[in-house]
């Protein structure tokens, strides 16, 4: 896989997920970082740091980016979340418009 279909993604505690450009894209924030026109850093990079998004919350997020390109079509699964992470992750998903 070549860098430019690849996105880093960096948690606050500085823990980095290397993911598809593609799964990445279900974000909107994500996507308009990277698509923008201008010569933004993520853009340039293809790196994005989320400074309030911890190693745990931005781990689960790649696993619903991932699950949402495989399941989103119609398929009915749920997507599984542990009860103690629903409301970290809520308030990351309302950030990053998933």
């Amino acid at each position: 896989m070549k860098k430019e279909d690849t996105v880093k993604l960096i948690s606050a505690e500085g823990f980095e997920f290397v993911i598809d450009k593609e799964a990445a894209m279900v974000s909107q924030t994500i996507h308009n970082m990277l698509t923008s026109p201008g010569s933004f850093a993520e853009r340039q990079h293809g790196e994005v740091t989320f400074p309030e998004i911890s190693t745990t919350i931005l781990e689960k997020i790649c696993q619903y980016f991932y699950w949402h390109l495989q399941f989103a079509s119609g398929k009915e699964t749920e997507f599984p979340i542990e009860p103690e992470l629903t409301l970290e992750l809520m308030m990351a998903a309302n950030y990053l418009h998933t």
